[in-house]
């Protein structure tokens, strides 16, 4: 192959007039999460129209009103995440818009099964809640958005981590403070409940006390660190060094007797046991955690009634079914009936499910959308998660991995609990879905602890800026004589 000679003196490869060209800038993928937000809008409105035809329903301004604040919402988040996080992965808003948007569709299709049994009975039709959830969703990506804005640097957490921390436990006792009448609902005392408005603090404390340990668990990783005993091939930490554990329990076991709550319980003690894990790269910690784990549900199981009842339930759901087994056993029933590609969006019978809105709106996505698209809402989960987890792998900071990593395994464990809970994998906790059940604390904490990551992302992603050469002193300087004329 021959190549045709240059005229004398020009180089085939010109430069530019100031040298080398620069390096070309690197992609934010902000282009390419507008487009997957496209993407979601456009699963979503047409999810809605598919409920509205298999009801034989026409299409109202209601519909539309759904379909439009949830693009808007969509689009503001975009921008705010363009302009205070151009560095953020651009996956995980996206993810979490798609399975935002579907529980919305589901929440929808559970109202019009509602306002059928209400009309069948001569009953008045209840509020939709879909309208509702449309205002908890604009309060929790208003929240979103504030986080974006204020938190300029997410390792600021880390500097008032034990005021944090206190005000976790602070929003976690609360409840279990409170009379009945203000914080008790189907037996668990996880609300404050004040007439119209309920919160659920509980929602918000896991977010803070990940913070708080976090923090911990680089402030003293010498100490988990140091070797204690050698025992069948594995290092056990000293006795001494057991606090940050041993407090993690204490808090786990107080939640799961006073409040009546197990899945808050399991989901914080398995999220410190594994942020510990992931600090010190030590397996004797997790065998630590699961003993005193085991050890804390088998005195509850012996002393407390509730626990009790979680578990004869979960192993033998029919043996009661008309009282305690009802709801997992319609839950059972619903699963079989979507079998491997579901009844269709708006074919079911959903609403058979008491709770199905919240704790149990998997088993109305099992029923309608069938294995598959249960499978499908499930592995948008996994990808969150895994996306979670590469950022706390590239993000340069101690802090900022584990912070990142416990963020991401609380959405991984919460998911696993509800799914497990719901199949009678699992007794039932009481957990919602992320982004997907009907409520607006935990709608709003979730938000909030994405857009947490999101900014963890934009610092680990973000390209390092060269730093600026220092200017030479005086006395180096080059000089030069000069003559005078």
């Amino acid at each position: 192959m021959s190549v045709a000679p240059s005229a004398p003196g020009a180089q085939p490869f010109p430069s530019p007039p100031g040298g080398f060209a620069p390096a070309p800038e690197p992609s934010t993928g902000r282009n390419t999460e507008l487009a997957l937000l496209g993407f979601a809008i456009l699963v979503v409105t047409l999810s809605l129209l598919l409920v509205e035809a298999s009801q034989e329903r026409s299409i109202t301004w209601d519909l539309g009103k759904y379909a439009l604040a949830f693009t808007f919402l969509l689009v503001l988040a975009h921008v705010a995440v363009r302009r205070f996080a151009p560095y953020a992965d651009p996956l995980i808003l996206p993810i979490v818009a798609l399975l935002n948007g579907l529980g919305l569709v589901l929440i929808h299709r559970l109202d019009l099964a509602e306002q059928q049994v209400a009309t069948a009975y001569g009953l008045a039709a209840p509020s939709p809640d879909a309208t509702q959830q449309v205002l908890w969703t604009m309060l929790a990506i208003g929240g979103f958005v504030a986080m974006l804005v204020l938190l300029k640097d997410y390792r600021l957490l880390g500097k008032y981590s034990y005021t944090i921390g206190l005000a976790g436990l602070i929003f976690l006792t609360i409840p279990a403070l409170l009379p009945a009448a203000f914080s008790e609902v189907n037996g668990a005392k996880i609300w404050i409940r004040l007439p119209g408005f309920s919160i659920q603090p509980g929602e918000f404390s896991k977010i803070l006390l990940i913070i708080f340990f976090a923090s911990v668990l680089v402030q003293k990783r010498d100490l988990f660190t140091v070797a204690g005993k050698h025992i069948f091939g594995m290092d056990l930490p000293r006795a001494r060094d057991l606090g940050p554990i041993l407090v993690a329990w204490i808090i786990s076991v107080g939640v799961m007797v006073f409040q009546k709550d197990l899945g808050t319980s399991l989901l914080l003690f398995s999220t410190v046991l594994v942020m510990m894990y992931i600090a010190t790269e030590r397996v004797g910690w997790l065998v630590i955690g699961g003993g005193l784990l085991a050890v804390g549900f088998f005195f509850a199981y012996q002393m407390f009634g509730h626990v009790r009842v979680r578990v004869h339930t979960w192993l033998d759901p029919f043996g009661d079914y008309h009282n305690t087994g009802y709801q997992i056993s319609q839950s059972l029933f619903g699963l079989a009936t979507g079998g491997l590609a579901g009844t269709g969006l708006g074919s079911g019978r959903p609403a058979q499910v008491p709770f199905a809105k919240t704790d149990f709106i998997t088993a109305a996505i099992g029923e309608e959308l069938g294995l598959i698209g249960l499978a499908a809402i499930l592995m948008l989960f996994l990808i969150l998660v895994i996306r979670g987890m590469r950022t706390a792998l590239a993000v340069r900071d101690s802090f900022g991995k584990l912070l990142a990593a416990g963020l991401s395994f609380t959405i991984a464990i919460q998911v696993f609990v509800v799914v497990g809970g719901v199949t009678k994998l699992i007794p039932l906790t009481g957990l919602t879905t992320p982004f997907v059940s009907y409520g607006g604390s935990s709608l709003l904490a979730n938000y909030l602890l994405i857009a947490i990551l999101i900014k963890i992302s934009d610092a680990a992603r973000r390209p390092a800026t060269p730093k600026r050469k220092a200017p030479a002193p005086i006395s180096d300087a080059p000089t030069e004589m000069v003559q005078r004329p």
